[in-house]
């Protein structure tokens, strides 16, 4: 039995929607039966750069985030949480690297309004070994495993913009929509002042 069918059989059991996935509604059901927290809400703290980046996000992302670093540090791997929310203005200097900045590299294809982490739900990480940063490492996928099965999505899986760093975290109620459905509703929420999750 693999790991999505283990999850599917998990959910059957709890009466949630059966995708493989240990999402939200999956950690709440299993928090239920428990008597304990909803979802990986992990309240033991983490480095301070951490941190700081993970206090930028909503808060039903910031357990999966302390999650992922104790996860990851399980197995012998050290990261951090190098960037969480990001402003619509930040995003756009993001954007125009490799664009309109010379001698820069491409890092995103997601201008300001467009990016999840302009709406707390995305974080970035990195891998540190011996307290130094690896931008390249074979580490981020085993980090990417680790998020999925905390039922986060992994930008090491796209197809069009592979992204090892980063890790989102879906609402429930964009399960069957596009990204780019997705993101027009956040902007609609993010406008409107609707939390991103109700």
């Amino acid at each position: 039995m693999n790991l999505t069918t283990t999850i599917e059989s998990i959910q059957k059991q709890l009466g949630v929607s059966v995708d493989g996935k240990a999402g939200p509604e999956t950690w709440a059901a299993i928090g239920g039966k428990l008597g304990v927290g909803a979802s990986p809400d992990s309240t033991d703290k983490v480095d301070d750069r951490s941190e700081k980046n993970i206090a930028t996000l909503v808060p039903q992302v910031q357990g999966y985030a302390r999650a992922l670093v104790h996860a990851a540090s399980s197995v012998g791997i050290e990261i951090k949480v190098i960037s969480g929310t990001r402003t619509f203005a930040e995003q756009d200097a993001l954007y125009a690297r490799g664009r309109t900045i010379p001698n820069t590299d491409i890092v995103t294809n997601a201008r300001g309004g467009h990016s999840n982490h302009n709406f707390g739900i995305a974080f970035d990480i990195g891998v540190f070994e011996n307290g130094a940063y690896q931008g390249q490492s074979q580490k981020y996928k085993a980090v990417g495993a680790l998020g999925s099965q905390l039922g986060l999505t992994w930008g090491g899986s796209w197809t069009t913009f592979h992204d090892e760093p980063h890790f989102e975290l879906r609402p429930d109620w964009a399960k069957n929509m596009s990204e780019s459905q997705m993101v027009a509703a956040l902007n609609d929420r993010h406008q409107s002042g609707k939390d991103v999750f109700a």
